[in-house]
């Protein structure tokens, strides 16, 4: 066959194929290509070993792009080694652990990112080799599944962020994930708010106090009178808390039982209290105080479940919110939804929206683009209602803070819906009654 020096680094190899000869980083590899070994095809040969040479010089070689079928592909190393997607996306969510270890992701981020590579990519392109992947693969995947815009969206992001990060190490390669594009969310497609008129929620937040106590209760009364997010609440400590000027510093969030040290806009902000808002404060705060006298509290959070345990994650608050929806029959919306009220409720007040905005965390285009739809119907009489929730707490709750027997009703601002539950629990009393009185005889 001829020294290499003879035959220029190729020459014939057996079953039609011809042999290359070079070393890369230190490494003599003899690769093979199927290609009848003429004289023209070894001449075009060793011009394409002498461009693969110059490629290895300048830094810029792909082997897995020259030799796709070299049999020990998998056995490279150094810069020639060739990753699978699953090595790919192990790396991506390794780097992406480095980063949350660092405050230099969010926790969650990092849990959707792995949710979704590993749900939804991985079963499907895991055990193929990254380079090999193809952009009508990728859209395959994405085409197949009868996601909404905002999944979608979400879904090819996160693939396209760990090709990226894969095709870091190989620039002059062809990312496929690229052409994969973003779908328009218009105006119907996002999801408009739905806030709770001020008779519907003060009959919820009656009725939670009902069905699970003071905890429970103050927990969702609080937010619809401050707009909190649920995750900021559950991360509330006592040092947080200013009763002497009415006020709470919102600074850090518990998301999927993870503690953050930092909103989820990165903003810290004030919130200044209405004064119901303060009063079921205080009223929690003495709940933890009878609690922590009991020895039942071994953290300093404001709120907590029912024994005195820690609100390590929203299942179990959301649970019961959803449950006592069902049985008052007011149409489902999520706990969220108290802070998108209470921000309607603001601006249906006439507050400064900038001031309404710094209280909430919006910023104030985001705000009037999403609430002045639904306040701009407000009527004269919800506005009162409103005012007057704001300004001082029910009878029932402010005494006790513990489960009402029944809401008084003459503040004016709880009717109809509060009337119903009402008769409702007198009706449910006087069946007690009757039944204790059967028994009796």
């Amino acid at each position: 066959m001829g020294s290499k020096w003879f035959t220029g680094g190729v020459a014939a190899a057996r079953r039609g194929r011809i042999q290359f000869d070079f070393t890369f980083e230190g490494t003599r590899y003899r690769p093979t290509l199927p290609r009848p070994p003429s004289e023209a095809n070894l001449r075009r040969a060793r011009e394409r070993l002498q461009s693969i040479k110059e490629q290895i010089a300048v830094g810029t070689f792909s082997f897995a792009e020259e030799f796709p079928d070299y049999r020990y592909l998998g056995r490279l190393i150094g810069t020639a080694r060739v990753r699978s997607c699953d090595q790919v996306f192990d790396e991506f969510l390794a780097h992406c652990a480095s980063r949350l270890a660092r405050h230099d992701l969010a926790a969650a981020t990092v849990m959707s990112y792995r949710r979704v590579l590993n749900g939804i990519w991985r079963p499907v392109l895991g055990k193929q080799l990254f380079h090999q992947v193809r952009y009508s693969t990728l859209a395959k995947i994405a085409d197949r599944s009868g996601w909404s815009k905002k999944t979608y969206n979400n879904a090819i992001s996160i693939v396209r962020r760990a090709f990226e990060y894969g095709h870091r190490d190989h620039p002059e390669q062809h990312n496929p994930a690229l052409g994969l594009r973003s779908v328009r969310l218009k105006k119907k497609d996002r999801p408009r708010i739905d806030p709770f008129s001020i008779q519907d929620a003060e009959t919820l937040i009656a009725a939670i106090h009902r069905d699970w106590g003071a905890a429970q209760g103050n927990y969702d009364e609080f937010r619809f009178f401050t707009g909190m997010r649920p995750s900021e609440e559950i991360a509330l400590v006592k040092s947080d808390v200013n009763l002497e000027h009415g006020t709470v510093s919102v600074n850090k969030a518990r998301v999927a039982g993870i503690d953050r040290d930092s909103t989820k806009t990165d903003e810290d902000r004030t919130v200044v209290l209405c004064p119901r808002a303060l009063a079921v404060l205080k009223c929690q705060l003495e709940l933890r105080s009878r609690l922590e006298r009991a020895g039942c509290l071994n953290h300093d959070h404001v709120f907590f479940q029912d024994g005195g345990d820690l609100i390590k994650n929203l299942q179990r608050p959301h649970k019961r919110w959803r449950r006592t929806l069902a049985s008052i029959k007011l149409r489902y919306r999520k706990p969220y939804n108290a802070r998108h009220t209470s921000v309607s409720w603001n601006l249906m007040l006439g507050k400064n929206p900038l001031w309404v905005a710094k209280q909430h965390g919006h910023s104030v285009a985001t705000m009037l683009r999403i609430y002045t739809a639904w306040t701009d119907g407000a009527l004269e009489s919800d506005i009162d209602g409103i005012d007057g929730a704001m300004k001082r707490r029910p009878a029932y709750l402010e005494s006790s803070g513990s489960p009402p027997h029944q809401p008084d009703l003459s503040l004016g601002i709880v009717a109809p819906a509060a009337r119903i539950l009402a008769a409702n629990l007198a009706a449910e009393r006087y069946a007690a009654d009757q039944l204790a009185e059967t028994k009796g005889k």
